[in-house]
């Protein structure tokens, strides 16, 4: 998944500035490399509740092999959400673009995932360590609840880069998945 490219760009100019559509590789050679800790970026994950409410809330997002990781408590609003609706947003900002994802976000059980994420996060600082079909440590953000914390795996479509560095513009990319 490493290798993902879109089938899809499409220049965001809507009102003529001239800009040029980003290559994807702009937003994914920056998303994919590891920061020295968990919390170096600040993502945002957009849920939508059953009753329709909108709720955002940060999250320690882990890039791998193409999809991001992410823990949650099973009491958040976050993770009830989640269940009831995995169509999910992913926000952040890198050096030079904004990017927002879209996609679905779904509990991941499987021990080797578990394992290769919670050895992910450990590399950045954060002791994870797999209980059951969970995470654990000795600690995580204040809104997480206690553990242990489910993890999910966010599996993006489509992604819009707006870039706050020159070269500026915005672009949408669509993936195939």
């Amino acid at each position: 998944m490493a290798d993902l490219e879109p089938v899809k760009t499409v220049n965001l100019d809507r009102v003529g500035y001239g800009t040029q559509t980003f290559p994807w590789s702009r937003a994914r050679d920056q998303l994919a490399v590891r920061p020295e800790r968990v919390a170096a970026l600040s993502y945002f994950l957009g849920t939508v509740g059953p009753r329709g409410i909108p709720h955002a809330a940060g999250v320690g997002a882990l890039w791998d092999d193409g999809d991001f990781y992410f823990t949650s408590g099973p009491g958040t609003r976050k993770s009830r959400n989640l269940e009831a609706n995995p169509a999910c947003t992913l926000a952040v900002r890198l050096t030079d673009l904004d990017v927002t994802l879209t996609g679905t976000a779904r509990r991941v059980t499987e021990p080797a995932v578990l394992e290769r994420i919670a050895a992910a996060y450990n590399e950045l600082g954060w002791p994870a360590e797999v209980a059951g079909h969970a995470i654990t440590a000795p600690f995580s953000a204040p809104s997480a609840g206690p553990p242990p914390w489910h993890l999910y795996r966010f599996v993006f479509t489509t992604a819009v880069g707006l870039g706050i560095m020159a070269p500026e513009g915005a672009t949408l990319w669509r993936f195939d998945r």
